[in-house]
């Protein structure tokens, strides 16, 4: 007896039109059958394995509560590789033992479907209405290709519109018909079904006599191959439902049938209803797995494959990730790749302080001189043969994963292969796409760009992904357990991985239901600095503020933190201490300090009034990106400090001043040469220096506690006359720009 599984399902019943005495129903008057319940419908299908393609199929098919049989689970397919070449026949043999149990049931209607490539898009009451108004007894599903054999193309009956040609992936019809059509099978289980299915139809006696006919215009069955143009997604009444416009019809069965088992997954995103704009996502809750009452001990075991393949900024915050991660490290383990010498120093010292925080560290450095796609295999490989590693996270290091529940969140989705969305600041540039060519590269969604705005939220089936993904440990040593699975001649080898796991039936879905964090732009890094992240106020402004922005900033906008210790002086903090530090550190790095003399050739007339011992930014290469710091983070506290003036936020001159006592230990009073001034304590006074402060003269008060990250701001002409006080021990630096000059 042929396996099978019966899923239970409560079904709706399909009402009988009320009939006056002595009246015939439409039905009846042309010697049909009366409508039927839907209790008298059973969905037949193949599949030898449960894979997530039948998964889905099963999903869909409980949505509306469609009774199925399922043939052939955990038996050994021999029907031949149908993805390339003919075959199917298997089928048709366990269909034929199927439904000779149904040979007598002149009532029952049985839909045979494909399972793998296939989704319900409507309910049986409605796929039984449409079967009855075709008034045959067996309706196949129609395509516009013929296939296996074009020679039998002049043999079909001519269509006025709609899809010429039989498709076997999708069948309805009365069980006693069906069963009398099968019967005739007398072929091996690698010949064709589909062929044979044709020869049936295309005999003229035979098509009359089981009243046989096509579903040419995609009523019940929606085959996508040769007809993607016709496809749309339907919203409607917070449902989401696929129209074929072509015909104007909404069919109950979609097909990815041929090449187009993608489009198919970007419409299994939504149909029956797996998201809609009302509600959002409707599936992405279902079957979860739950870490939270676990013991540490008790957590799966995960490899995080890290690749660092190009010199990367914030590269020392990534590092540091990997630390704080919630997640228990002793269920962790790091396989670090590291092409960049650059780096060397980095992966030293996160070795030597860390390297005893995870269950086991392996890292390869650029002396093996291996390819990307090598590299990525050994990874692959470092989970694949260790029986205790359940999954394996492979992230490159432009992967800012700032969540640091950003893992458990992967594994409790429960998908074998999972990432998070991932994009750069203000771009479009993420680590996925929605869709590929024919050819495998990028191609444009129509929602990919919702989708990575977060207009649209949920877990997404896609065709690529890249940077940052989570794979279950069993699906490298099953379906992905060949040995390369990156490598492939000279292809790129994230492009090489998505194909292999596309072509073993594995979905690749990415999640937007988290703020994971974002991507981290390496373009034109220069490494020619100390603290080379300086620079990357433009490329990757997110990261630099998190980086080098006063963790209290938001509260001068929030909050009464801004002090007034001086009429019109203002008081707030602005740079973290990792950035007055790294400033101070790459100004003595270049170590070209003015003498404090009159004559300086970097003005402009070649003299400065009030000379300070100093380094303009623009020596350094640093005033393009201050510039922009003051427009940022400094011209919106000007605003809201000085009300009803709008600065541009220019300034000529920038710079770090050096107090030291046997150096320039004070600076005599002046005037700035700016509209107002800001003037940024880089170190700690009682820590780094003694004395020091500012006095304004016309006002006698002092400020001679500064704050390190923190800044004064006060207008630079008139009224704020003012001196620097002198520095009795140690160095002190602050930071000054005269803006608005």
């Amino acid at each position: 007896m042929v396996p099978a599984l019966l899923i239970p399902a409560i079904l709706l019943s399909l009402a009988r039109p009320v009939v006056a005495a002595g009246q015939r129903t439409q039905t009846q008057t042309s010697g049909q059958r009366p409508a039927l319940d839907t209790d008298n419908l059973l969905v037949i299908t193949v599949a030898t394995s449960e894979t997530e393609g039948f998964q889905r199929f099963i999903r869909t098919a409980k949505y509306f509560n469609y009774t199925v049989k399922v043939l052939g689970l955990g038996q050994e397919w021999k029907g031949g590789d149908v993805a390339r070449t003919v075959g199917g026949g298997q089928k048709v043999r366990w269909l034929k033992s199927e439904l000779e149990k149904h040979r007598d049931r002149e009532d029952l209607v049985v839909m045979f479907v494909d399972s793998y490539d296939v989704i319900f898009a409507g309910p049986p009451v409605e796929l039984l209405t449409k079967f009855l108004r075709f008034d045959h007894r067996v309706v196949f599903a129609a395509e516009g290709y013929l296939w296996p054999d074009q020679s039998l193309e002049d043999q079909y009956p001519t269509v006025d519109t709609g899809k010429q040609f039989l498709n076997s992936g999708g069948f309805i019809g009365y069980a006693a018909t069906l069963n009398n059509i099968v019967q005739q099978w007398r072929f091996k289980d690698d010949d064709d079904d589909q062929l044979f299915y044709t020869q049936v139809y295309l005999k003229p006696t035979l098509r009359e006599k089981y009243k046989m006919t096509l579903d040419h215009r995609s009523t019940i069955f929606q085959n996508l191959n040769g007809a993607l143009d016709e496809v749309v997604l339907k919203f409607e009444r917070g449902n989401s439902r696929v129209r074929n416009i072509a015909q104007d019809t909404l069919p109950v069965v979609i097909h990815g049938n041929g090449p187009t088992k993608l489009q198919l997954n970007y419409l299994g995103n939504y149909i029956p209803n797996a998201w809609t704009h009302d509600n959002g996502c409707g599936i992405c809750e279902e079957d979860m797995l739950d870490l939270s009452q676990l013991q540490d001990e008790e957590y799966p075991h995960v490899t995080i494959g890290v690749f660092i393949l190009k010199p990367t900024p914030f590269f020392l915050e990534f590092l540091q990730r990997l630390v704080i991660m919630d997640y228990p490290h002793d269920q962790l383990s790091l396989f670090i790749y590291n092409r960049e010498v650059h780096h060397e120093k980095h992966i030293q010292q996160f070795w030597e302080e860390h390297g005893d925080d995870f269950y086991h560290v392996k890292v390869v450095g650029p002396e093996e001189d291996m390819t990307e796609g090598e590299a990525r295999d050994m990874g692959l490989n470092h989970c694949r043969q260790d029986v205790d590693c359940d999954y394996y996270l492979s992230m490159d290091s432009d992967v800012a994963l700032t969540h640091p529940q950003a893992l458990r969140i992967l594994i409790e989705h429960n998908r074998k292969v999972i990432a998070p969305i991932m994009s750069r600041h203000g771009k479009l540039w993420s680590n996925f796409w929605g869709a590929i060519n024919a050819e495998g590269f990028y191609s444009r969604s129509e929602d990919y760009i919702d989708i990575v705005q977060l207009k649209r939220v949920g877990i997404w089936n896609v065709p690529y992904l890249s940077q940052v993904y989570l794979v279950k440990g069993d699906v490298l040593r099953a379906e992905l357990r060949q040995r390369h699975v990156y490598t492939l001649g000279d292809q790129d080898p994230d492009m090489v991985f998505c194909k292999n796991v596309r072509s073993k039936g594995v979905f690749m879905f990415v999640s937007n239901m988290d703020d994971f964090g974002h991507l981290v732009a390496t373009a034109n890094y220069n490494t020619s600095h100390l603290h080379n992240d300086l620079w990357q106020i433009f490329t990757n402004p997110e990261d630099w503020r998190d980086k080098y922005i006063h963790e209290n900033y938001s509260q001068i906008f929030e909050g009464d933190l801004v002090q007034q210790p001086c009429p019109d002086v203002y008081w707030f903090p602005v740079l973290s201490e990792e950035g007055c530090d790294h400033l101070v550190q790459e100004l003595e790095h270049y170590g070209e300090w003015s003498g404090g003399r009159h004559q300086d050739a970097r003005l402009n007339g070649g003299y400065e009034n009030v000379p300070t011992v100093d380094i303009h930014m623009k020596q350094v290469g640093l005033e393009r990106e201050w510039l922009k710091f003051l427009r940022e983070y400094i011209a919106p506290v000007t605003e809201k400090l000085y009300p009803g003036y709008y600065t541009k936020a220019e300034a000529v001159m920038n710079f770090v001043v050096r107090y030291r006592p046997d150096e320039q230990p004070s600076l005599r009073p002046h005037h700035d040469s700016s509209t107002f001034t800001i003037n940024i304590a880089l170190n700690n006074k009682g820590a780094d220096y003694e004395g020091g402060g500012c006095r304004f003269l016309r006002y006698n008060c002092t400020v001679d506690t500064p704050r390190k990250g923190w800044s004064l701001m006060h207008p630079g002409r008139l009224t704020h006359f003012h001196e620097g006080l002198p520095t009795t021990s140690g160095t002190r630096y602050i930071m000054v720009s005269f803006i608005d000059p």
